[in-house]
């Protein structure tokens, strides 16, 4: 029987999608769609998740993939403890932690901006006003060491909350505070001619 959620009924109802934790248990039994059914729901989410910590496009899609693929070869392991959803957030981000750390400065393709197209509504001052912001603040985001820029992106950017954070990134509640703290007050800093 297919698992794909969010699907119409041959009758024209919706057809209610099926829940993460009927999936993760399906899937833990070796059903393949089971779990094509979750990285279609949350792969969406994990890539968006992963560019804004690699800020890499090409980075961000093989962590998710390998994130997964891990998923998947543990999920017999799976407890149940933390839904799906909880779970693979924790692998992606530790994907995500490891490559940062073991990252050597270099430009990738991905992130050299392609000229943007004219916006007839702006002038050429603004939009090259806006530009530099957008390269100040990747360069002040590059300025943080991995684990702030994980703890800020997760917080900040994701809303998760601090809690959760310190489980995923495995170091207490206090710590993520201390690290989004200090994430901002640099961000503020090299910020500061853009206010």
């Amino acid at each position: 029987m297919p698992v794909e959620p969010d699907r119409g009924g041959a009758d024209g109802h919706t057809v209610a999608p099926i829940d993460d934790g009927l999936l993760t248990v399906r899937a833990a039994e070796g059903d393949e769609e089971a779990f094509e059914s979750l990285v279609h729901r949350y792969g969406p989410r994990m890539l968006r998740l992963a560019t804004r910590l690699l800020g890499s496009g090409t980075e961000a899609e093989d962590a998710v993939q390998e994130a997964f693929v891990s998923a998947w070869r543990k999920l017999p392991e799976f407890r149940g403890e933390a839904g799906f959803g909880t779970w693979i957030h924790r692998i992606v981000t530790n994907r995500c932690l490891n490559a940062l750390r073991t990252r050597r400065p270099v430009t990738d393709l991905d992130t050299v901006p392609e000229p943007a197209a004219p916006d007839h509504q702006a002038s050429p001052a603004r939009a090259a006003e806006s530009h530099a912001a957008a390269e100040a603040l990747t360069g002040a985001m590059a300025g943080l060491s991995s684990e702030q820029r994980v703890c800020w992106v997760l917080r900040e950017v994701e809303g998760v909350p601090y809690e959760t954070i310190a489980d995923m990134v495995g170091i207490s509640q206090e710590a993520v505070r201390a690290r989004v703290f200090r994430a901002r007050r640099c961000l503020t800093e090299a910020m500061a001619a853009w206010r």
